[in-house]
């Protein structure tokens, strides 16, 4: 709850501190917001070549652009979030070294950034909708409960990295190759059917398959998730989101002395 009321207290703060962010991001940008997209349409781009021209692995019958598309779109929200959060506290030294202003603005306002950039690519995701000629499925209008169980699990993360990239730098150096190992953990460039049986309890304790799974199964497939395997992902996200918050917090004091 406290994490609540300071935000609510700073609200405006970290409203205008999201849009310098934005800003900041695409100034003096040839193509402006259209990098927002970039990263992936062309991920999406290298998958359908690599593994539906060569490979060519199975998609429950959707067309694999927009079934790699659908996933690739909260993965890389997740993944910039997480990116530019963690070392967002080491970034903005100069600021947390000379005024005060409550630290989880830092990392909150990089996670705002990616969401504009969510919003743009949910544009290109209609389109491909559209192009493919794919029905709207009523049980798309379950997204924003899919949505609420990932940012819980990016703000825990988000908090907790970058209270310990403060102190060990390693935490920013290791997190791009763990985020490219936890790709291949989820059902992005492959669906959930390949998973043999036997490894799936096991592999669906990770609460990004969970989602990205999910986020196809109401938008491509008109079902709605497993309500246990949702249930357990929303528990172990919000748990980090707790646990998150507390490491910061307790490691926020030292914050301006170690920068």
């Amino acid at each position: 709850m406290n994490v609540i009321r300071e935000l609510h207290q700073y609200r405006e703060l970290l409203w205008i501190w999201s849009l310098r962010d934005i800003k900041a991001r695409y100034k003096q940008s040839l193509f402006g917001f259209a990098w927002a997209v970039f990263q992936p349409i062309a991920l999406t781009a290298v998958f359908v070549i690599a593994f539906s021209f060569f490979i060519q692995l199975p998609s429950d019958g959707i067309p694999y652009p927009v079934f790699v598309y659908t996933a690739m779109l909260p993965w890389t929200f997740f993944t910039r979030a997480l990116a530019m959060g963690i070392g967002s506290l080491v970034y903005n030294m100069n600021l947390i070294t000379k005024i005060y202003m409550p630290r989880v603005t830092f990392p909150l306002a990089a996670i705002a950034t990616g969401f504009v950039d969510l919003l743009f690519g949910t544009l290109v995701l209609a389109v491909l909708i559209a192009l493919y000629q794919l029905p709207i499925y009523p049980t798309i209008a379950f997204v924003p409960v899919l949505f609420l169980v990932q940012l819980a699990l990016m703000i825990g993360l988000t908090l907790a990295g970058s209270a310990l990239n403060v102190y060990y730098r390693d935490v920013g150096q290791m997190v791009p190759v763990l985020l490219q190992v936890w790709m291949y953990a989820c059902p992005i460039v492959y669906p959930l059917s390949v998973v043999p049986e036997w490894l799936r309890p096991l592999y669906m304790l990770n609460p990004m398959a969970v989602i990205i799974h999910g986020y196809r199964q109401v938008i491509l497939m008109g079902e709605l998730p497993n309500a246990y395997e949702l249930g357990l992902a929303a528990v172990i996200s919000f748990v980090i989101l707790v646990g998150g918050y507390r490491i910061f917090k307790r490691l926020e004091g030292r914050f301006a002395d170690i920068i």
